[in-house]
């Protein structure tokens, strides 16, 4: 039986909760004793889920001290011999992750976004060259395999309850902590394309017309996302990239206006449960995953759909009555 460890990030609990999903992918289900870490915090999130719950205990460690949670989970390490750790791809686990693989004198695979079988041999894929092609990883060094994995791309469901055990962890390597906080600002709560229901996507067949994208937004209460195009051509910022190197996400519904569909941005859409193309190239391979095609020209159907969203109002609430 292997033994795997989950950190649990907690400032995003359902991505580390996701990490299970990975674990099922790499030695079936079932077939790995399952732990999940967290520093200060009972789990009860993971409750039911995992075999055992570790608690590092120390108020000492805060969650931005990385040097002593890297301390943490060397002990463990040595304590438990972990044949695999999983850290979620969040602003801490990818500072975490190639700290404790130094630490361990292993490999580490970043932003894993699937777990293939190939002759025998565990593949961890990740995008490569900026997006442009998948790379399948075998490690074939010492244990454990160590990994961080994106967010938004795996998802965990199980009907399956586990009789989870909680051990207490005191840590015996702490360091007094050398980061001291000088100051702090309340940041204004950006909308994230990821926590979208309904995203309207632009590629290069609306270049020269982007703005336009945000006119059918407003009407939908949706969020504008966009193409890697969109975004290398400076009209949209990264954030809202949606792609192998941009975010993944996950809709409701997705309308895909002159995006051609790479290979790159279709690795950014996992489970959308509905999709829209809008293009002039029937054949575009964004086409082939949709719902519904709308061959044509993108900047007419915004219109168009625009016009009607309204009128559809006017006769809701009787103004042209």
């Amino acid at each position: 039986m292997k033994k795997s460890l989950i950190y649990l990030d907690q400032e995003n609990i359902q991505n580390s909760i996701d990490l299970l999903a990975v674990i099922d992918l790499m030695y079936g289900k079932g077939n790995s004793t399952t732990y999940a870490v967290c520093l200060n915090h009972l789990g009860e999130e993971v409750t039911g889920l995992v075999d055992y719950i570790i608690n590092i205990k120390d108020e000492r460690i805060e969650n931005h001290d990385l040097v002593n949670l890297t301390n943490c989970l060397d002990e463990l390490q040595k304590t438990y011999a972990f044949d695999s750790i999983l850290i979620p791809a969040t602003q801490t686990g990818r500072m975490l992750a190639p700290r404790l693989s130094m630490r361990l004198h292993v490999g580490l695979v970043a932003d894993v976004t699937a777990i293939e079988h190939q002759n025998g041999n565990l593949e961890m894929v990740r995008p490569a060259f900026s997006g442009k092609i998948m790379a399948g990883i075998v490690n074939k060094g010492r244990l454990p395999i160590m990994m961080s994995v994106r967010q938004n791309v795996f998802n965990y469901n199980s009907d399956e309850s586990k009789n989870t055990e909680k051990i207490e962890f005191l840590p015996t390597n702490i360091q007094p902590s050398t980061i001291q906080l000088l100051d702090s600002k309340e940041k204004e709560r950006s909308l994230d394309i990821r926590d979208s229901e309904i995203l309207i996507s632009g590629g290069g067949g609306v270049q020269d017309n982007f703005h336009c994208l945000d006119m059918l937004a407003q009407q939908l209460d949706a969020q504008v996302s966009a193409s890697r195009r969109i975004v290398d051509s400076g009209l949209a910022s990264r954030r809202i990239q949606v792609g192998q190197s941009g975010k993944t996400v996950s809709p409701r519904l997705y309308i895909a206006l002159g995006i051609y569909g790479s290979l790159q941005h279709i690795e950014g859409l996992n489970n959308v449960e509905n999709i829209i193309s809008v293009n002039i190239d029937k054949d575009a391979p964004i086409c082939s995953l949709s719902d519904i095609v709308v061959v044509g020209d993108a900047v007419e159907f915004i219109e168009r759909l625009v016009k009607k969203i309204k009128n559809n109002r006017k006769i809701e609430t009787g103004e042209n009555l």
